[in-house]
């Protein structure tokens, strides 16, 4: 059994839902990165999903594509945010990683190599936002024969037919992007995420995440209410950008944005 598959059978065993933060790894320095994992995992992160910069991203949103460019102007890449999880696997053995990313790194690398790769680093999931499962078989098999659970992006707009197709391709969880945008944009309809949430849990067997809404504990806990997991991103990365000559200032601003969205979706 995966770390994810586990993390989420044990929340749900005690009713609870995933808190998973995602920072880009090497913002606003490569040196932040592997503490700032750890202070996550301490405030209530469930799974922290580690975003690979790239200079070209569709789905990201302004604050997340700055972070990119910070973290690249460091010289970011793919072999280095490996090696910070690596380095993270030394002293935590439960809290399940994602790597979240863009399809180019990996097919620079080589898809078998990026696998190994990953593999040795002990990542447990792989979401490639722009690698639809028509183009991923290669991918998928390599990373599974590794125990590796790749994940993919389930949209407002998509269809039975392609929720089925994500389920049997994908493992670990799925990701419902909960807006039509890029992440930190507009507001969440309540609604819509229902409903579309009961759309999506009849044609699959796999835990839904939450994401591209969540700026608040009361938007946390609204979206666990509906889901399987909760996914944050831009607003924890709006407190690097703000404190960007304060790291440290930085890292207790998302702890403290962690704890209190962990307190609300637990309460």
């Amino acid at each position: 059994m995966s770390r994810l598959t586990a993390t989420f059978e044990a929340l749900a065993k005690t009713g609870r839902k995933a808190l998973i933060p995602f920072i880009t790894a090497g913002d606003p320095n490569p040196e932040f990165t592997l503490p700032l994992m750890h202070a996550m995992v301490e405030a209530g992160a469930d799974v922290i999903e580690l975003g690979v910069p790239f200079s070209d991203p569709m789905a990201d949103g302004p604050v997340i594509q700055r972070a990119s460019e910070r973290a690249l102007g460091y010289k970011m890449s793919l072999r280095r945010v490996l090696a910070i999880a690596t380095e993270f696997r030394k002293t935590n053995q439960q809290t399940p990683v994602v790597l979240m990313g863009y399809v180019n790194p990996i097919e620079a690398m080589g898809y078998e190599d990026f696998a190994n790769a990953a593999q040795r680093a002990e990542i447990d999931g792989v979401l490639t936002v722009d690698l639809p499962p028509e183009e991923a078989e290669e991918c998928v098999a390599l990373l599974k024969a590794r125990d590796i659970d790749p994940i993919f992006l389930l949209a407002p707009n998509s269809t039975d037919e392609r929720i089925k197709k994500m389920d049997a391709a994908g493992s670990g969880y799925l990701y419902y992007v909960s807006l039509k945008g890029v992440t930190g944009a507009g507001h969440l309809n309540v609604a819509d995420v229902e409903a579309k949430l009961k759309q999506i849990k009849t044609n699959t067997r796999l835990p839904v995440a939450i994401g591209f809404g969540v700026k608040d504990a009361q938007t946390a806990k609204t979206v666990a209410s509906l889901g399987d997991g909760v996914v944050v991103g831009s607003a924890l990365i709006s407190k690097i950008e703000a404190n960007l000559d304060d790291p440290e200032r930085a890292k207790r601003e998302i702890v403290d944005l962690l704890v209190a969205m962990r307190q609300a979706m637990d309460n």
